[in-house]
């Protein structure tokens, strides 16, 4: 039985790829997203066996879309791919419930392996960023509460790319420049 993963990238070509060496492993892609808020409508509507997702997204990340997603689609399986070998994050993620956080940088068997534990109900945390997770557990480290809700969440991404408003032509008409008293009468 061939694995129905839906991707969710906010980079065509990331995307592209993780569709091409799906499907090369004999996986069917069944759906992408460009967003976090998108990747949670496609999980509900195409309902997936796992949904890959990348930590940073608009809209929503993937830490909190794999939350949802998985809230409301107990058989989806969340796997998050990330270039970030971040111990927080990751302990944020498992936090989630997410089961699966896969570096980017790692080979295409690291992902299928991933893919294949979260079916399994297991974890799988990437080689590069498990001594993080060994770590935190040893030393008794864990994420902070997240006490914000969904809707403040997707604020604070928003205001990274927020950009200045632009004055109406209405509102652009300046008041009388001064005389300049350099200028030739």
């Amino acid at each position: 039985m061939s694995l129905r993963v839906l991707v969710a990238d906010d980079h065509a070509l990331v995307r592209e790829g993780f569709r091409a060496l799906l499907e090369r492993k004999g996986y069917e892609v069944s759906g992408e997203a460009v967003n976090g808020l998108e990747a949670v409508r496609l999980a509900g509507e195409l309902k997936p066996d796992v949904v890959l997702l990348d930590v940073s997204m608009p809209l929503l990340n993937g830490v909190d879309a794999g939350r949802e997603i998985q809230r409301a689609h107990k058989d989806t399986h969340v796997v998050l791919v990330t270039m970030h070998a971040d111990d927080r994050l990751m302990a944020a993620a498992l936090k989630s419930g997410i089961r699966a956080y896969v570096l980017k940088s790692q080979a295409t068997e690291d992902l299928v392996h991933a893919m294949r534990a979260v079916v399994k109900r297991q974890v799988y945390l990437s080689p590069g960023i498990s001594k993080f997770a060994i770590d935190a557990y040893v030393n008794g480290d864990s994420a902070p509460d997240d006490k914000l809700s969904r809707r403040e969440r997707q604020v604070l991404q928003l205001v990274p790319r927020a950009r200045p408003r632009r004055r109406s032509p209405k509102s652009s008409a300046s008041a009388p420049r001064p005389p300049n008293p350099t200028a030739p009468a």
